[in-house]
């Protein structure tokens, strides 16, 4: 099966901070490598340091170096430290922009995903380990009396909130057009030759997400042998390292096709079938286009094209996925092109209903216009 390129950049990092965890934690991730992704481990990894760091410093592990944590502080944690830990991540500023010094509080879907790191851990010591007694490392996990405090609303409201955070009717034709047609006019004369430059390549990636529905590590891990022009399709690594093949817009495949024409001589790359399809200049030669800069991208160009909306490679996606249905009104279409394992987050693209709930409401009101 292949591996993607942040696959493996994920494993090489897990390979190195693992070796840092104390032994318990090394079995952990040994144990889960078979069912769980190097990039679900190395998060699990990252959360593991706060909590381990939070641990020494706040003297409920009396060591120096994280490795030598016993697994007695995490047995004994008294209930009120854990939850004294989870408060700390609560009011623990996050790093915006470092150059603007902006800072925000953690989002709510960041503690849960800490707790639930940590949940995986305590239930493994407790429950799945086996000591020379043939008995779990330890019985007490404090970790399962921390509650997970989930954002409470339906799927029409999540439906709602997505809606407005998208492009709708026309507008994403009209973002093409302004990027290829206007947008060189509204940066100053030093931008642009980097611009023209890249044109073709930056107009490519916004008309795949656009035309595919892909995600950002999806479209930035694709090679040159994952492009079939005579289908318009591409081979794609979904989540849990799966194969996919995807179905994209003919047009958005051309678009690809001239970026592709341009590609060798302007950023020096190869040809090679392994090769990255998007790269960028690198002192000389040339390197794949990161995740990160496919995202400041995006967010660049929807916030020149419309100020009050600054878009995501993810909004790209749900505009694409909110349009197929409106298309189709198929929801295993949508399901299976985006690459969802559940049929709850396809209904969340039905905008097109809220559309008409907004028209009849219009209608039953003009009823009372004469009151």
């Amino acid at each position: 099966m292949p591996i993607s390129r942040q696959h493996q950049i994920h494993e090489e990092r897990l390979k190195e901070m693992v070796m840092g965890m104390p032994f318990y934690v090394q079995q952990f991730v040994d144990d889960k490598l078979d069912t769980h992704s190097s990039s679900t481990l190395l998060g699990y990894l990252h959360d593991y340091k706060l909590f381990f760091d939070w641990l020494m410093a706040e003297g409920f592990a009396e060591c120096n170096e994280i490795k030598d944590i016993p697994l007695e502080a995490l047995e004994k944690l008294p209930l009120e430290a854990a939850k004294s830990f989870f408060k700390f991540v609560n009011r623990k500023d996050v790093v915006v922009s470092k150059k603007k010094n902006e800072k925000k509080k953690p989002e709510k879907v960041s503690t849960n995903r800490k707790i639930s790191a940590l949940r995986s851990l305590f239930k493994y010591l407790t429950v799945e380990t086996e000591n020379q007694n043939q008995e779990p490392y330890f019985y007490r996990n404090v970790m399962q009396k921390i509650t997970v405090h989930k954002k409470k609303e339906t799927l029409n409201a999540r439906s709602g909130r997505i809606s407005k955070t998208i492009f709708h009717k026309d507008e994403d034709i009209q973002f093409l057009s302004f990027l290829k047609y206007e947008y060189l006019n509204t940066i100053s004369p030093k931008a642009k030759p980097y611009f023209l430059r890249d044109i073709e390549r930056d107009y490519a990636v916004i008309s795949l997400f656009l035309g595919s529905g892909v995600r950002v590590n999806e479209l930035a891990n694709l090679r040159l042998r994952d492009l079939n022009f005579s289908t318009n399709e591409i081979a794609v690594i979904r989540k849990g390292n799966k194969e996919d093949i995807v179905s994209v817009v003919p047009q958005a495949m051309q678009d690809v096709k001239e970026y592709l024409d341009i590609r060798l001589q302007r950023y020096r790359a190869r040809n090679d079938e392994d090769d990255s399809v998007f790269v960028t200049r690198y002192q000389g030669s040339y390197t794949p286009l990161s995740v990160r800069t496919i995202q400041h991208m995006v967010k660049k160009y929807s916030k020149a094209f419309q100020s009050n909306k600054s878009l995501s490679p993810h909004k790209l996606r749900h505009t694409y996925a909110t349009q197929l249905v409106e298309e189709t009104g198929d929801l295993v279409l949508v399901m299976n092109q985006l690459g969802h394992s559940s049929m709850n987050t396809a209904v969340l693209y039905t905008n097109s209903d809220k559309e008409r709930a907004r028209e009849a409401a219009k209608k039953l009101g003009k009823k009372r216009e004469d009151l």
